[in-house]
């Protein structure tokens, strides 16, 4: 059943309206009648099942036939901090990161970056990657759709961490040295409902003047099994051991 994201002030007691890019969806992508029904989630994450109604130039209206629980939420916020890649890599992480359950997503302008975006650059990119993960979102089925930040400053990074439980640095240099407890070991530790701020870097990698801000910060260093992870695969590398890890081993 289709799933789509919509506004608080869009629900009524019993129903809901649906317009912009959904409505144009519902209409012309699914080609979706009146008796059809959809889901429709509110920004809080509660779903519900509703049976269009109307259909205008410009709006869907539904009936909510019942309001469903759902766990798709990985167990932990686990928040994904990228130095800003070439080309379309950043989009990549954030589409798939979200099929695999990140909560957030911080692009970061790190030292080995080669793309810079200027402030005007920086919000048009943004509000293109916040829709990637409401795609995303729906497709995956999810209750909650991540939040993409603006780029910050790895200053700006650190500062954001403070409201981390468990940080960590994918960092090639572990990798190499065959470094694979800090994040078993942070798995077997942390418990539901609390957060992980997990950084990666650009093409290059995490600078050593970069790491040592970051473990002075507080951020543990690790690396991700003996292959070395190109900056796109590595976000979902991690991703995959936590849904592993906290979901199907229980």
């Amino acid at each position: 059943m289709q799933r789509y994201f919509v506004p608080m002030e869009s629900f009524t007691e019993s129903s809901v309206t649906i317009t912009g890019d959904d409505f144009h969806h519902i209409v012309r992508v699914m080609r979706m009648e009146t008796g059809d029904t959809v889901i429709v989630v509110q920004p809080g994450g509660q779903a519900a099942v509703a049976e269009i109604k109307t259909i205008t130039d410009d709006a869907v209206l539904a009936d909510v036939i019942e309001w469903t629980k759902e766990e798709k939420e990985l167990p932990v916020r686990l928040s994904i901090a990228s130095g800003l890649p070439k080309g379309d890599k950043l989009e990549y992480i954030v589409q798939k990161g979200t099929e695999l359950g990140a909560f957030s997503f911080f692009p970061f302008q790190a030292a080995r970056s080669v793309v810079k975006w200027d402030e005007k650059k920086a919000g048009k990119k943004t509000e293109r990657l916040q829709k990637i993960a409401k795609e995303a979102a729906e497709q995956s089925h999810r209750t909650v759709v991540p939040v993409v930040n603006e780029p910050v400053t790895l200053s700006g990074l650190i500062e954001r961490a403070q409201d981390y439980d468990y940080k960590l640095i994918a960092f090639e240099e572990s990798a190499k040295q065959g470094e694979t407890a800090k994040l078993a070991s942070t798995l077997k530790v942390i418990k539901p409902g609390q957060s992980i701020l997990f950084v990666f870097g650009p093409e290059g990698g995490i600078t050593e003047k970069e790491l040592d801000k970051l473990v002075e910060a507080g951020f543990t260093a690790c690396g991700l099994g003996p292959r070395i992870l190109r900056t796109e695969t590595a976000p979902l590398y991690a991703l995959a051991a936590v849904s592993y890890h906290l979901e199907l081993l229980g």
